[in-house]
């Protein structure tokens, strides 16, 4: 897997993930979805993004409808917006005694870009030393995303959060998500970390991409870019979005056998390609119908 598609595909999977800007928001239509079962169950999928460089329009009349009509929203963290609690997650998984240093945990070839990266995003050196491997790429991606003008405030998770009044639930929550990191294998973690340190212009320019896939709700974009990033690390696919996916799958086919009607918005790429919701929905016997 190439640095620069790692590094973008990781951006629009778990970041804290550009529209032309001006006065007005942009509108953009991201994908959204109608599921209904045998005995009248239903349920809607919409995509979403967690980071934006600035706010857009994207409630249409269809997605306004399939809110008006849900009964909750179920998100992959419910609060969203607590960033002290996130914070206070990350700071009880991040560090660990014992660590080598970060200089130690990349490629001697790569020294000179971890050097780069770490004075581009304003981190003294050894600063990032007592961090585990997978925490520090995170840190240095969240720094480069935000010096890109991505700021996870325009987000559309956080956007529904604020505009929704019935019952908030979510598919895993920031501790699992962030364990699911932590629990990597330290060569995963390199890999992840080599990404983070990597062609920082190219990167912006594969995330550009990746924002205007989910505004216009293209899908075969974004199945191909994330194909394409984890053609060679299969085990990184299997943790980052096959389970996770089959996981959430088991738990909307629960809530929609229990009577619910939730609208389920999650990150574009676990809606893409035949490891997608809307894909194993339909291999399960529901009907699946793109509304937008």
């Amino acid at each position: 897997m190439s640095s620069r598609k790692l590094r973008g595909l990781v951006c629009a999977a778990l970041a804290a993930l550009a529209l032309a800007g001006c006065a007005k928001p942009a509108e953009v239509r991201p994908a959204l979805w109608l599921v209904e079962g045998p005995g009248g169950q239903q349920a809607w999928l919409f995509g979403t993004i967690h980071a934006l460089p600035r706010p857009v329009e994207w409630k249409s009349a269809k997605v306004a409808a399939a809110l008006g009509q849900s009964d909750r929203l179920l998100l992959e963290v419910a609060n969203i917006e607590d960033d002290a609690a996130t914070a206070k997650t990350f700071a009880a998984l991040a560090q660990s005694p014992g660590l080598p240093p970060l200089e130690q945990r990349v490629p001697p070839d790569q020294h000179g870009e971890l050097d780069t990266a770490l004075k581009a995003d304003h981190f003294e050196p050894g600063a990032l030393d007592p961090y585990e491997t997978w925490a520090a790429a995170l840190m240095l991606q969240n720094a480069a995303m935000a010096a890109g003008d991505s700021n996870a405030a325009n987000g559309i998770d956080r956007a529904l959060v604020r505009n929704y009044t019935k019952p908030v639930e979510e598919f895993e929550g920031a501790a699992a998500q962030l364990a699911i990191f932590d629990h990597l294998p330290e060569a995963a973690q390199r890999a992840l970390l080599e990404a983070a340190i990597a062609r920082p212009g190219e990167d912006l320019a594969s995330l550009r991409k990746l924002e205007q896939a989910w505004a216009h709700g293209d899908l075969a974009t974004v199945d191909a870019e994330t194909t394409a990033d984890f053609r060679s690390n299969p085990e990184l696919r299997q943790a980052l979005l096959t389970r996770r996916n089959d996981a959430w799958l088991a738990r909307l086919v629960g809530e929609l056998q229990q009577g619910a009607h939730p609208f389920v918005a999650v990150g574009l790429a676990h809606l893409a390609g035949q490891d997608g919701l809307p894909a194993l929905l339909t291999r399960l016997g529901y009907t699946v119908t793109r509304l937008q």
